[in-house]
């Protein structure tokens, strides 16, 4: 059965995505069946913005009248300075990958964090009193760190090489001045001295292992760490990375980066549209396009 095309009017709503590159996404696939599904006169198109552009591509925001925006690599932290008002989250996090536009008015908010929290709860992970390992202090080390330790971590430890440690630094001074959370850094060949004898959730927020680098995995030792610890990844293509297979091989519980990119994506829907999102049809949608990869 062929799918009903959807008609475009001049009085459709736009909504989009600011990235460079950006057409691997596969937030439109996600949004325009949640659009479709809802019966809301919506559309979701990709943008690709070069970086020397974003300020531009911002504006446009108010002069086109998009009800609004996700921003991706690598526009997340630059685009802090071009918009009106942050939410606590995405000025804490120092971070922003939605925008919504309210009259001339725009607003940045940081689903990631929460959508990522989101995917560990539907998986039973238990964050309060949690010891929390980032692997990496990029952008989404640093939103995961936030969300996590306001979420009742006991502990955040980031984890990296000797040119990330400066922001390593930051991120641990963001933690321990905004929590109760004890926050510690440490490089990846000192990284088992982190481990606690229980709760730990380990969490690759690097790009290694990212499509098409299948092969790859950061230099971090599951052999040694307890089996009741939880291993997760951001990266969600592949969806199955080999830090993951890896892990499930010695018997540990893993978390892919799908359900973050799934929930991050809800959490944006119900602040364009101001109505819940159609979860199920949102999964099915990401899980038919990750499957075509």
């Amino acid at each position: 059965m062929s799918k009903k095309v959807q008609r475009i009017t001049g009085k459709t709503g736009v909504i989009g995505i600011f990235g460079f590159p950006v057409e691997h996404s596969f937030s439109p696939v996600m949004h325009n069946a949640a659009f479709q599904a809802g019966g809301l006169d919506y559309v979701y198109v990709p943008f690709e913005v070069p970086p020397e552009r974003l300020a531009e591509a911002v504006s446009a925001i108010r002069a086109l009248k998009l009800r609004g925006v996700n921003v991706t690599i690598p526009h997340k932290e630059r685009v802090v300075q071009y918009l009106d008002s942050l939410s606590e989250e995405a000025r804490l996090i120092g971070a922003v990958n939605t925008i919504v536009r309210s009259g001339d008015e725009l607003k940045g908010y940081n689903t990631d964090a929460a959508g990522f929290l989101r995917s560990l709860e539907e998986k039973k992970v238990a964050v309060q009193g949690a010891n929390v390992l980032l692997l990496g202090a990029g952008g989404a080390a640093r939103a995961v760190a936030v969300q996590l330790a306001l979420a009742g971590a006991r502990r955040v430890g980031i984890v990296v090489r000797n040119s990330g440690w400066s922001k390593a630094e930051g991120i641990a001074e963001i933690v321990a001045g905004h929590s109760c959370a004890k926050s510690t850094v440490a490089l990846f060949e000192n990284a088992q001295d982190l481990i606690a004898e229980k709760g730990n959730i380990i969490i690759n927020c690097t790009p290694v292992g990212m499509h098409p680098n299948v092969m790859e995995m950061p230099p971090f030792k599951l052999d040694t760490i307890p089996a009741d610890s939880v291993v997760c990844d951001l990266i969600y293509n592949p969806a199955e990375t080999l830090f993951l297979k890896t892990a499930k091989a010695r018997g540990l519980k893993t978390v892919s980066g799908s359900g973050m990119l799934l929930y991050q994506g809800t959490l944006a829907y119900e602040l364009w549209t101001r109505q819940q999102a159609p979860v199920d049809i949102m999964r099915t949608a990401l899980e038919e396009a990750l499957q075509r990869c």
